[in-house]
């Protein structure tokens, strides 16, 4: 695995007989990698960042799951390869965990296009989250997905702040029915850093 790489290839997969047999070593480094890589804000919402690593292995566990071979690579690459990020920027899956299914319910119609409401503060910039293209995610009636693909673009005056221990460096979101900020550890900050491009 390495997280510099950019994109996912066919190349890069492991066959279905050689991943089964990694397939438990395999989940217990990634939940490593993803130790600081998942952020709660309030009381729902926790956004998971990812990289090349994650996506690899999510990837991987599709293909294992449904079995669909070589008809089904293409699909899974074109679904995971954008939540890759490209060097200035900060990509994540944000999930609005609520367990009941009827609370889950009320509480999503409550939240209308919470995906415009998201930001990281850095000091005193405020980044807004940018949808990725064609994931308009809340439906007709109002009622938002549990599920979210965002990225925060950076630029490199913003990258060098973020890297800047000196700095504050927050995740929120401001909408009218769920307003609520996290500072990110220290921990959490290190480990993002390296989804930046510097080069």
């Amino acid at each position: 695995m390495s997280r510099n790489q950019k994109r996912i290839t066919p190349d890069d997969l492991m066959p279905l007989a050689e991943y089964q047999k990694a397939r438990k070593e395999r989940r217990e480094k990634i939940l490593q990698i993803k130790q600081h890589r998942r952020i709660e804000v309030g009381p729902y919402a926790a956004f998971y960042f990812e990289n090349y690593d994650t996506m690899l292995q999510q990837v991987q566990e599709m293909l294992y799951i449904e079995k669909g071979g070589e008809a089904q690579i293409e699909d899974e690459l074109s679904a995971y390869n954008p939540l890759i990020p490209q060097g200035e920027e900060l990509v994540c899956t944000l999930l609005l965990e609520v367990e009941d299914p009827n609370r889950r319910d009320r509480i999503l119609r409550t939240l209308s296009y919470i995906e415009n409401h998201i930001f990281m503060q850095i000091g005193s910039d405020r980044i807004p989250a940018v949808i990725l293209p064609g994931e308009d995610r809340t439906r007709e009636d109002g009622k938002t997905s549990s599920v979210h693909f965002l990225r925060f673009p950076f630029t490199p005056a913003q990258i060098a702040a973020f890297r800047d221990p000196a700095q504050s460096v927050s995740l929120g979101i401001a909408h009218e029915n769920y307003a609520h900020i996290a500072p990110l550890s220290q921990a959490s900050r290190e480990t993002l850093a390296g989804d930046f491009d510097m080069a």
